[in-house]
């Protein structure tokens, strides 16, 4: 069964992030902590942005804390967007694989900031659809982002599409959507050690159009 549609992460996938995600992280960690939503133990290497707020919102974090908390976000990705440049190979890929495949973009930026990056690196127009966490229930790794885009595009199976990014948190969000995955740059070790486990892995962004080939000749 050939594929038909192909989810991208945006941050280091599509595009070279200046989102300092250190800083966010800290900085949303002491917000929640200040809310007393997290202790002072708690293991902050072993998480994402994502990971640590949806914690707090299984130990009670409001909507409007959980607003606030995206508020603050949002003034790092914003500011990250800042003078974002293309992952090497971007534009190429997208321009052959446009026409061929349904093209989607799942983050968990917010989508004003995703669609702002996109249109300043002059790609936004190659997507059918950009879901960013407004989008979602829940952040990733959760799969909600992945099956938000499944459901707009109801005509295309499950088993016809794939998702490619850079990060575990991309992977076990795409394979509990139950998509195929592949890893981009980052190793095979490192996506195990977090439980998942990628259809392939590619250095290059030129590489998957090889990729999706051999892939399809196998199914």
């Amino acid at each position: 069964m050939p594929v038909k549609g192909i989810i991208f992460d945006m941050d280091n996938t599509l595009l070279q992030s200046r989102i300092d995600f250190a800083a966010m992280k800290r900085h949303i960690y002491e917000h929640l902590t200040d809310l007393r939503l997290l202790g002072a133990d708690f293991p902050l290497h072993e998480h994402t942005s994502a990971t640590m707020i949806e914690h707090a919102r299984e130990a009670g974090l409001t909507e409007t804390g959980y607003t606030e908390v995206m508020g603050i976000a949002a003034q790092h990705e914003l500011r990250g967007m800042e003078g974002a440049g293309l992952e090497p190979g971007a534009r190429e890929l997208l321009e052959t694989l446009r026409g061929t495949y349904t093209l989607a973009v799942v983050t968990n930026n917010s989508c004003i900031a995703a669609v702002k990056a996109l249109q300043l690196t002059g790609i936004e127009d190659r997507f059918g659809l950009i879901a960013g966490r407004e989008q979602m229930t829940a952040l990733k790794p959760s799969p909600s982002g992945f099956l938000h885009v499944l459901e707009q595009f109801p005509h295309i199976r499950r088993e016809e599409w794939i998702s490619v990014g850079d990060s575990w948190i991309d992977g076990k969000g795409s394979i509990g959507a139950g998509l195929a995955f592949i890893s981009y740059k980052t190793g095979m070790d490192v996506m195990r050690s977090k439980g998942v486990e990628p259809a392939g892995r590619i250095d290059a962004l030129e590489e998957l159009t090889a990729w999706l080939a051999a892939w399809e000749d196998l199914r």
